[in-house]
Order: C-alpha cells, then sequence, then structure tokens
C-alpha cells in the first residue's frame, strides 16, 4: 500500500510538530512520523524538548528553586517553615507528568487539526517516497509532495575521553532522572546545559565541579552580563573551571575520576556523577540521506536554501537538523514558515532577532548582538546599562541580582542587541525582541511608557542610560568602536 500525503514530517518534536500542524491549517493532507521512545518504553511527541530537555529541565529548576527559597529565603518574608524536606521520587514524578501533560498535548493537536500523527521511523527512499517503520517492526511506504526533515539533534558522544555507560556517565536525559542527589556531581561544559543543570542538583546538595575548556565564560553573551553570570552561580557554590580541558574520565566502583588540564597543569577529581554537557549534534542516523540525494555539511548537518529546500527535489528540512542556533522556538519558527511558503504565503524567519535564555536563577537572556559582537563587526556603538538594584520591584521581591544592558548604533540609534541577567529575564526578553523585529531605535524604548512598579522598569532605564538620561539609577553609558 501506497498512501500519498501533501506533507509528510519526520520528526514531531518543537520543528516537526508545528510544520505538520500549520500544513494542516492551510488545507494540506500531513502525516508526522515520530521515532521518539522514553526510558520507560512508551511513545511521546514533542520530541528532545518535551519530553527529555526543555520542559523537564524546567520543571526541575522551579522544584529546585522552591526547595533553595525555602531554606534561605523564607525567612527574610518573616515565613517559617521549619526543618525543610526533600521527597526527590516526588519531584521527579512531578517532572515527569509534567512532560507527559505537553507531549500528549501535541497528539490532542494533531487531532483537532486533523493532522495523521504515527510513532515509529521514517526513511527517505527518493522519488518523493518515505519508508515507515512502526516499532512493532510493520513496514509500510507512503508518498508525499513534499517530505520534511525535523529529525532533531542528540547530545554529543565524548566517546574517546568521557563515553556514555548510563550509570555514572550521562547525557542530559540521564542527568534528569538521578534516583539520589550526588554528593559530588561533575559536568564537563559550562553552556547553557551545564549551567541549568548544574544549578539543579547544586541547590539540591550536590557539590558541582563544572569544567570548561574554553578561557571565557558564556562567549555568546555580552561579557558585562557574561561575567556578573559568573560571579552570582560562583556565589551560589557552583565551582565553575575555566580553561580545564578534560583529558578522560573512567568509572570505577568508587566513582568517575575525571583527569583534566588547567593552567599547563594536570589534575584530577572523583565524582559520583559526571554529565557530559558540550552541546549537539544533528540526528541523521538511518534517514537515507545519500539514497534520497540529501547533502549534508562536514558537520553532518543538512545543507538547505534560504527556503529550507535541500539537494533534492521535495525535500526540505528544519529545526537543529539544519544548524544554527539549536534552540526550540527558532525550529518552531522554521516549521511554521516554511509550511506557509509551501502553501504560496510570503513569509520568513528573521535570524538577527532569535532571543536565547538560560534558566539558572538569576535567568540570563538575549537577543541580538553583545558589544563585543558589534565592535568586531565594526560597528560604532553605544551602550547603556542598569541594575535591578535600582528596581523597586525587584527589591520587593528579593530579587535585585543583574542588570540590562542595551548595545546600540551610535550613528542611526538602531538597537542591536540587548543582554540582560536578573529576575524573570526570560520574559522581559520579549519586550526587545518585539523593538527589534520593527527595528525601533533606542529613543523609540526611551519614549515607551513603563508600568510601576514593575521589573520592566529596568528595560526602560538602561534604553535611557544608552544617551545618559536614566532616572532611577547611574548612568552607565559608554560609546566607540
Amino acid at each position: 500500500m501506497n498512501e500519498s500525503y501533501d506533507m509528510i514530517v519526520i520528526g514531531g518534536g518543537p520543528a516537526g510538530y508545528p510544520a505538520a500542524i500549520r500544513a494542516a491549517q492551510l488545507g494540506m493532507k500531513v502525516l508526522c512520523i515520530d521515532g521518539w521512545v522514553n526510558h520507560d518504553g512508551s511513545y511521546s511527541f514533542g520530541g528532545t524538548c518535551l519530553n527529555a530537555g526543555c520542559i523537564p529541565s524546567k520543571a526541575l529548576l522551579e522544584s529546585s528553586e522552591l526547595y533553595h527559597r525555602a531554606q534561605h529565603e523564607l525567612a527574610v518574608h518573616g515565613i517559617g517553615v521549619g526543618e525543610v524536606g526533600l521527597d526527590l521520587k516526588k519531584m521527579l514524578d512531578r517532572k515527569q507528568a509534567v512532560s507527559k501533560a505537553n507531549s500528549g498535548g501535541v497528539k490532542l493537536l494533531f487531532q483537532a487539526n486533523k493532522v495523521t500523527g504515527v510513532f515509529g521511523t521514517g526513511k527517505l527512499l527518493g522519488q518523493g517516497k518515505v519508508g515507515y517503520k512502526s516499532h512493532d517492526g510493520q513496514e509500510q511506504t507512503y508518498s508525499a509532495k513534499h517530505i520534511v526533515v525535523a529529525t532533531g539533534s542528540e547530545p554529543v558522544n565524548l566517546a574517546k575521553v568521557a563515553p556514555f555507560d548510563g550509570e555514572r556517565i550521562v547525557d542530559s536525559w540521564g542527568a534528569l532522572e538521578f534516583a539520589e542527589v550526588p554528593g559530588r556531581l561533575g559536568i564537563i561544559g559550562a553552556g547553557v546545559i551545564g549551567v541549568e543543570l548544574g544549578s539543579v542538583w547544586s541547590r539540591l546538595g550536590a557539590k558541582t565541579v563544572i569544567l570548561e575548556a574554553l578561557p571565557t565564560f558564556l562567549p555568546m553573551v555580552d561579557q558585562q552580563v557574561a561575567k556578573e553570570g559568573l560571579r552570582q552561580l560562583t556565589k551560589q557554590g557552583l565551582d565553575i573551571r575555566l580553561g580545564a580541558k578534560v583529558m578522560g574520565a573512567k568509572s570505577g566502583k568508587d566513582g568517575v575520576t575525571v583527569e583534566f588540564e588547567q593552567g599547563g597543569k594536570t589534575a584530577t577529581e572523583v565524582f559520583d556523577k559526571l554529565i557530559v554537557a558540550v552541546g549537539r549534534r544533528p540526528y541523521t542516523k538511518d534517514l537515507g540521506c545519500e539514497v534520497a540525494g540529501v547533502q549534508l555539511d562536514e558537520r553532518g548537518f543538512v545543507k538547505v536554501d534560504a527556503n529550507y529546500r535541500t539537494s533534492a527535489a521535495g525535500v526540505y528540512a528544519v529545526g537543529d537538523v539544519i544548524g544554527g542556533a539549536m534552540l526550540a522556538h527558532k525550529g518552531i519558527e522554521e516549521g511554521v514558515v516554511l509550511a506557509e511558503q509551501l502553501a504560496g504565503e510570503k513569509s520568513e524567519v528573521n535570524y538577527r532577532t532569535v532571543p536565547a535564555v538560560i534558566y539558572t536563577n538569576p535567568e540570563i537572556a538575549w537577543v541580538g548582538m553583545s558589544e563585543e559582537q558589534a565592535k568586531a563587526a565594526g560597528i560604532e556603538v553605544k551602550t547603556g546599562s542598569s541594575p535591578f538594584a535600582a528596581n523597586g520591584r525587584a527589591r520587593a521581591i528579593e530579587s535585585t541580582a543583574g542588570l540590562v544592558k542595551f548595545i546600540s548604533d551610535a550613528k542611526t540609534d538602531r538597537v542591536l542587541g540587548v543582554h540582560m541577567i536578573g529576575p524573570y529575564v526570560s520574559e522581559l526578553i520579549g519586550e526587545a525582541v518585539t523593538a527589534m523585529e520593527y527595528g525601533a531605535t533606542t529613543a523609540d524604548i526611551q519614549l515607551t511608557m513603563h508600568a510601576h512598579p514593575t521589573l520592566s522598569e529596568t528595560v526602560h532605564e538602561a534604553a535611557l542610560a544608552v544617551d545618559g538620561h536614566a532616572i532611577h539609577s547611574a548612568n552607565k553609558r559608554k560609546s566607540g568602536i
């Protein structure tokens, strides 16, 4: 049997399922094939994000933050809670329930939008055909006018240095399922995933050491903000060691022995658990790219043009598998835009306004260029920043750490980037994204009234500080290339 569809999407994660839904909304007959299998053997849509990444990690970050606040912060508010206990199993069960609810929501959305969703693997066969194999071994061939590859990515495995064993040396998914809090926890990589997971287990009581090979903390973030982030996380107890290159890791009955080089010297540390969080790589295993004529680049990403077309006619790709920022919201937008383009609409993703967030406490968020990036591009900039310590709402909620910083073009006044660290900046960054999407100048933000008392006033103050007009905080501004 060779059933035909207008669109077949291989992958039901953040790039795949929105592409399928939007295409169906635009009148296409759509099939989405998803191969995700949970550790308990169940199947679910949503990919890494909903099942093993974004959503479960945020659930644990929230739970661990509440545990930490109950221990150390509620007394300041005059709230006595007595001895605070930790039920890790209940915490993990809640995390799992949150993920299950979200992934189940995708299934309901498929039903509501008349998308056919099936569990199993999809393989490109060429000539507009896709081979489908269910998890119980049943096979079928489908055909479609449009085939979309949205197979996502997987954690990088340092096979020669610190190979995953699923017990002591784990990836980011395994790090969300520890049965008990490690006494000593090691993490390779101080990127987004590393510091978020480090925050979770450090708050719950693990002595946490993060080994980062690069000499700079969060180089993609404006360094004024990154340095404040390093200071705050170190203050909380995370032992972040920069310029520490891991040479090898070996599991034993007493733990994981990690050898690393730092400052020209070799050292070793022994941990109960070791998390490898050094990035992700595209997942194209058994996809059939070679047979279908889909070219990959030197790093294994699917090569696409500006309209997400691969080298094979009728085959497209979106999300992590094509590279760029490996972010769920970037994948969502690519999937939606592709569906609209295939339906004849004029739609595109503005890659200059892709926000990024690190959900530590304080949170770190940014969009657009950092001051360092702008200067490296030869742009004359002017910048301004404002601390949350000057914000009334921040003081009221006992969250005054951090700042907001604007990077603007000194000649045109256009906002080039906004980088921030502080309370709920994951929500505040939306204002900056919207402003930049519409080509806002710094003056546009300066002239926009912000409610009082709100955390968003710090965004306003930082914009005012760019031109030395801040009212409620010191004017920290500078300009030049």
